[in-house]
């Protein structure tokens, strides 16, 4: 199974949609990096994925972007294959 990190902030309704997500997945432990929690992250997430929102995820080394992003990859039967 390949490492997952994402990227979120509390209350952000797609970062809980991509958790669902990945729940369906039979994927419920991966790093998951408050944004919110401690003063810098934001700045790192930005500097690492060039983006602004949350969520942001990576599946192993790949940056998959946000929620919407990782829904496409689902519906179009890409997901798992990366999983």
């Amino acid at each position: 199974m390949a490492e997952i990190t994402m990227y979120s902030s509390q209350g952000c309704g797609y970062c809980q949609s991509a958790e669902r997500l990945l729940a369906r997945k039979g994927i419920t432990q991966f790093n998951k990096i408050r944004v919110d929690a401690a003063p810098g992250l934001w700045e790192a997430m930005m500097a690492r994925t060039g983006r602004r929102t949350v969520p942001q995820i990576y599946i192993g080394a790949l940056h998959v972007g946000g929620f919407d992003d990782l829904n496409a990859l689902d519906r179009s039967g890409k997901l798992d294959a990366l999983l």
